[in-house]
């Protein structure tokens, strides 16, 4: 397990923080994996209370557009993602989710096999509908240490959602992230945005030939 940690740290002090926030993630996350070895969900819905998660956000790059789902459970609309499996590599997860989420293959070819930005987010478990309001498990609190990898992607591919965990799926637009408010996403989706556009070199949208 320890090796597993290990692995995880050089992929942390590999990513390049883009603003205060991250900087501040980069170093809570390390100090994290310094001290424990116990770095992965052994147990829903929040053993370990931190524990690590991968995003496979889905970009069409030139229309400046992200596939994100209703997802039930959150109650927000995330890009595809979950929690990484004790001894994986979040890479794998990353491949294993877009795959088992939306259908299709994961192809990396925008950022590479690394992840573009890192978030520490402390999180509150929704109620399920059969959970009553005494339920201690209902609403317990956990932390997730998620990578955020970039995918390819394009308006009108053949996408097949999971239908037990999301209630639908959609493209996005930057403007339509914006006008929907910071309550619909997660709370780190803005700053994400925000260092593509500039890891990229572009500001959206961009003309398509």
């Amino acid at each position: 397990m320890r090796q597993g940690s290990d692995r995880v740290s050089d992929l942390v002090a590999a990513i390049e923080p883009a603003d205060d926030r991250e900087w501040a993630d980069q170093d809570d996350c390390l100090s994290w994996l310094a001290s424990t070895s116990d770095i992965y969900r052994r147990q829903k819905p929040a053993t370990p209370p931190k524990h690590l998660v991968a995003y496979a956000v889905l970009l069409d790059q030139w229309r400046g557009s992200i596939f994100l789902v209703d997802h039930r459970l959150a109650g927000l609309w995330l890009p595809a993602g979950g929690h990484v499996e004790p001894g994986e590599d979040p890479l794998a997860c990353a491949r294993r989710e877009v795959f088992q989420e939306l259908g299709i293959d994961a192809d990396f070819c925008i950022a590479g096999e690394v992840p573009a930005f890192l978030s520490v987010t402390r999180t509150t478990d929704v109620a399920g509908p059969q959970a009553s309001a005494e339920d201690s498990t209902a609403h317990q609190q956990h932390t997730d240490v998620s990578f955020w990898y970039l995918l390819s992607g394009a308006v009108g591919m053949r996408i097949s959602l999971d239908e037990r965990e999301f209630s639908g799926g959609r493209w996005w637009t930057a403007a339509e992230i914006e006008s929907a408010g910071p309550a619909t996403f997660d709370p780190c989706l803005g700053r994400f945005l925000v260092k593509v556009r500039s890891l990229l070199g572009v500001s959206w949208p961009r003309n398509h030939p």
